[in-house]
């Protein structure tokens, strides 16, 4: 068992020092130096040329430094501009400006302000869920916007921690979950790791009801369903209805495969700014640390205490109803475990707009637009708006909302989705990871006995002391 350094020294070394480096640190410098170091404190290198072990115990990091992190990775920062065309105007088919979900930003971009990408934090004491800006009541927004500014990030991230777990959460180190070339270093005792989950059922409604709008009329079929369309068959032009479904009139068919990827690239864009991120932080602080692959598709979730349920691999493939029994004749049914949601002790804290936390897909839509146009407490119906306009109950009040026929339509194919797959993104489910990122405080023994003296900042040797 190796022993871990006593966290209230570890504190007091750094007590002070995280606020000073994040705001005279030049962003220029950082992105220069900006590096992958895996080697932290009490940690070894299994094999080959650089074989080492390290002569310290491993040195958590300071409340200060995780809370730096925390802020690059995910904090809150202000209402967001919110420039859109809420219709067409004199423009034919330019409008869709109520592709907007939420009003307040974070460090990192998000496809249609969605902020679908939440970050858990694992370390030697526990595990925690960061809260996201839709997480909070709308009215504590700005004073934790003010926090930011100030550089209180310690205040905040105490404000944004859900406790998850009590103890340092790990997965198997099978090679389909952590890399061979990672297993030694990912999630060692004394780093803090940073496990970045998608909730990938609201930016999924929110892009159907922008492709079913009107200005755009798309129409979704099922390839894995002999390319029918997907629910949306009496919503389509060759029906009498309003969707584009000849692809001779110069649009295009789009396949559910076709979405659901796209919507994966989009969050995963999200995680990757936050990555970033955390590495410009690390420097900043005079910390190692690394990106690596966390992309299984259910043992991530499952270490983080979601909830989970097992479909038939066969139903997740939509496979025929022949081939599902043949399968199971055969003994060649595989079970798949699902992501529904994140609770702890009774207290729901990550949940997807689709079922068991809503009856049906209709239910959960009509949820989501809830979030947008409920009068009083929607986005765009709360009378004063959290965007940076100086009126922003006048602009609200400009502000349409989709087409019945749109929701409609959107309710439609989610139903399809989930119907056909058992779960809603057909794919992967409601929740998904791809990369994690751990920070630690480097060995500089390691790095001065194989590396030139350069690899390594002063801010990395003010450790070692």
């Amino acid at each position: 068992m190796i022993a871990v350094e006593d966290v209230s020294q570890t504190d007091a070394r750094h007590q002070g020092l995280s606020a000073d480096r994040v705001t005279s640190y030049p962003l220029v410098q950082a992105l220069i130096e900006r590096r992958t170091r895996r080697f932290a404190k009490g940690i070894t290198l299994n094999g080959g040329p650089l074989k080492y072990v390290s002569g310290d115990r491993p040195a958590p990091l300071s409340l200060e430094e995780e809370a730096a992190l925390a802020f690059a990775a995910c904090g809150i920062t202000g209402g967001i501009t919110a420039e859109m065309p809420y219709d067409s105007g004199n423009e034919h088919e330019a409008g869709t400006g109520y592709v907007l979900t939420n009003f307040g930003g974070r460090t990192v971009g998000s496809a249609d302000s969605v902020h679908s990408v939440a970050v858990c934090v694992i370390n030697d004491d526990g595990a925690w869920l960061l809260k996201r800006p839709q997480d909070y009541p709308r009215a504590d927004i700005p004073g934790l916007t003010a926090a930011g500014r100030e550089h209180r990030f310690v205040e905040l991230y105490e404000k944004s921690r859900q406790r998850i777990s009590d103890h340092r959460l790990d997965v198997p180190h099978e090679t389909q979950v952590v890399m061979p070339f990672n297993k030694w270093a990912a999630n060692a005792p004394g780093t803090t790791y940073y496990v970045p989950v998608a909730e990938m059922t609201s930016l999924y409604i929110n892009l159907m009801l922008m492709l079913f709008d009107e200005d755009l009329a798309c129409c979704l079929i099922d390839e894995r369903n002999g390319f029918r369309p997907a629910g949306v068959g009496k919503f389509t032009q060759s029906k009498g209805g309003y969707l584009h479904d000849d692809p001779s009139k110069g649009r295009y068919l789009i396949t559910i495969g076709y979405i659901e990827s796209y919507l994966s690239e989009l969050t995963t864009i999200e995680q990757g700014m936050m990555l970033q991120n955390l590495a410009l932080m690390t420097e900043a602080l005079g910390l190692g640390g690394f990106p690596h692959f966390a992309g299984h598709p259910f043992l991530w979730l499952q270490a983080l205490g979601f909830k989970m349920q097992v479909l038939p691999f066969t139903r997740t493939v939509g496979a025929s109803r022949l081939t599902r029994l043949m399968a199971k004749l055969l003994k060649k049914e595989q079970p798949y475990p699902t992501a529904l949601g994140l609770e702890r002790n009774g207290e729901v804290l990550m949940k997807p707009f689709c079922p068991p936390y809503y009856r049906n897909m209709e239910e959960a839509v009509l949820a989501f637009l809830d979030q947008k146009y409920a009068p009083g407490t929607g986005v765009y119906k709360d009378g004063r708006g959290t965007c940076m306009w100086k009126d922003g109950a006048a602009v609200q009040a400009g502000i349409g909302r989709y087409s019945q026929r749109a929701v409609e339509a959107t309710i439609a194919y989610c139903d399809y989705v989930y119907r056909r797959y058992g779960r809603f993104p057909a794919a992967y489910g409601a929740f998904h990871t791809v990369l994690a990122y751990q920070a630690h405080h480097v060995d500089t023994a390691f790095y001065d006995r194989f590396y030139r003296p350069e690899i390594l900042s002063p801010l990395h040797r003010q450790h070692q002391g």
